[in-house]
């Protein structure tokens, strides 16, 4: 059962979200999904508008953000192990991305000895101009299912670093690391004394979400999740004109030039199909070949895929688990049918919610625009260069993409002309390809960029002081 904490209260919740939880690994029922009541979300709403923000020094807040890095870590293994139970995800996946958990908190701390929230400029009189960045005040940080974990840490970091009291709302399919990771930032931040209301958790569906987004005393959202879910966040968010930070996924392509070797190619693409399941944002959506080696690859790429092993993702030796829910199932099965062209799936079976990961080969392009979340890419042809980028930049999403080739700088000068927030070359690893880089999205993929400066940047907003010492050019002394 689903805990919730509201103003350094736990209580059980016990409000339906109209959902039947299940085991990935085998398929059945473990019991319904529950929520916080509307008046436990409104204690939270109530409870950080009566904090507002908290009052610590920059250096403060990071000495209790390393305290709260410590405890998160060592809760990690437990939280990851919660996370492979619900979502499905390989513990072998899920515990690398484990680092993510304590190290959101650690950046986080150092960002702000950094002294990245304050800077000074010097005016030509030698006057000092002083910008400062602050705290919006209450915030939600909304986190999806598939890695809600670490996506949480990050978020949550953020907004303490900003001085903002954070709510945070975990999905409603897999709450349970998130509620772990809770109560290890909850257990540090006791100890350090913060205030009760700083940090609080919040459960339930989309009713819940709605709740706090569209409250005035919500002054900044953090969103991560699919593109309806993103579009109702933004309309709440425009009312009050707070700003909203959005990640809602992609349609991402994997380019692979004349020159490429295809090993390289075959592992890529098979990477991008199964990691997290093929339920991860920066997944593969459409593979461009050359034409003619359409065949080759696909083949080549399926038998790599089918020498994945799969079994209960809380075994480390599996390699590829489960999708989350029945129900998702079914959707991404009906959605690989829709695009139409030949299915040809890898000769791979699973307990469970397993579904062998496909390529769609020879469907309309026009049928292949839309991010799917599950393992399940289009195959497209091209003849020339400038007909693989056309069909990369096909969509109207822009998340990640990928190129394959041999000669380095020509596949890098390929990569400049995909429209996409970060385009790797000859590789697919699910970190990004620097700590410190950001990490944007074009078009339907999202809004606002995150990264290690840049979330914490968008929990803030600069005010500028200094002595100006002159006056209006039409104004009498």
């Amino acid at each position: 059962m689903s805990r919730d904490l509201v103003a350094g209260r736990w209580e059980s919740c016990s409000t339906p979200v109209g959902l039947d939880l299940e085991d990935p690994a085998t398929g059945a029922v473990t019991g319904p999904a529950l929520g916080s009541s509307p008046a436990r979300v409104e204690a939270a709403l109530r409870a950080a508008a009566e904090l507002e923000s908290w009052d610590a020094s920059a250096e403060e807040r990071a000495t209790v953000l390393e305290a709260v890095a410590v405890a998160v870590a060592a809760a990690a293994p437990e939280i990851v192990a919660l996370e492979a139970a619900a979502t499905g995800v390989p513990i072998r996946q899920t515990t690398p991305l484990g680092m993510i958990l304590s190290g959101s908190f650690a950046l986080a701390a150092g960002q702000l000895r950094s002294g990245l929230l304050r800077s000074t400029a010097t005016r030509e009189d030698s006057r000092e101009v002083v910008v400062e960045r602050l705290p919006w005040g209450p915030v939600a940080c909304l986190v999806p299912w598939n890695a809600p974990a670490p996506m949480a840490a990050h978020k949550v970091a953020n907004a303490l670093a900003a001085g903002c009291p954070a709510i945070l709302k975990p999905s409603e399919f897999a709450p349970f690391g998130s509620e772990r990771l809770a109560v290890a930032i909850d257990e540090a931040l006791r100890g350090a004394g913060a205030p009760a209301a700083l940090f609080q958790l919040v459960q339930g569906g989309a009713s819940a979400g709605r709740q706090l987004v569209a409250d005035p005393r919500i002054r900044a959202v953090s969103f991560t999740g699919g593109l309806a879910g993103g579009r109702a966040v933004a309309a709440a968010c425009a009312y009050d004109i707070k700003p909203v930070q959005l990640e809602l996924g992609g349609n991402n392509p994997l380019i692979v030039l004349p020159d490429a070797d295809e090993e390289v190619a075959v592992r890529a693409a098979a990477d991008l199909l199964t990691t997290l399941n093929g339920q991860w944002c920066r997944a593969l959506g459409r593979l461009i070949v050359p034409a003619g080696r359409e065949e080759p690859l696909v083949s080549a790429i399926l038998d790599r895929v089918a020498s994945l092993r799969t079994g209960d993702p809380a075994d480390a030796t599996t390699d590829y688990g489960p999708l989350i829910h029945s129900g998702h199932l079914a959707t991404v099965v009906e959605a690989r049918a829709a695009m139409g062209g030949t299915i040809r799936s890898a000769a791979l079976k699973g307990p469970g919610n397993t579904l062998a990961p496909s390529l769609v080969v020879g469907a309309d392009p026009a049928r292949t625009v839309d991010e799917i979340f599950g393992p399940v890419a289009a195959v497209h042809g091209y003849e020339t260069v400038d007909e693989a980028i056309a069909l990369a930049n096909g969509t109207s999403h822009g998340l990640e993409g990928y190129v394959v080739g041999a000669d380095e700088e020509a596949a890098l000068a390929v990569a400049r002309r995909v429209r996409a927030g970060e385009v790797k070359v000859n590789g697919s690893s699910i970190m990004s390809l620097h700590l410190f880089t950001p990490r944007p999205a074009w078009g339907l993929s999202g809004y606002s960029e995150e990264g290690t400066a840049e979330t914490l940047l968008f929990f803030t907003n600069p005010r500028v002081t200094g002595v100006e010492g002159g006056f209006a050019l039409h104004g009498r002394p």
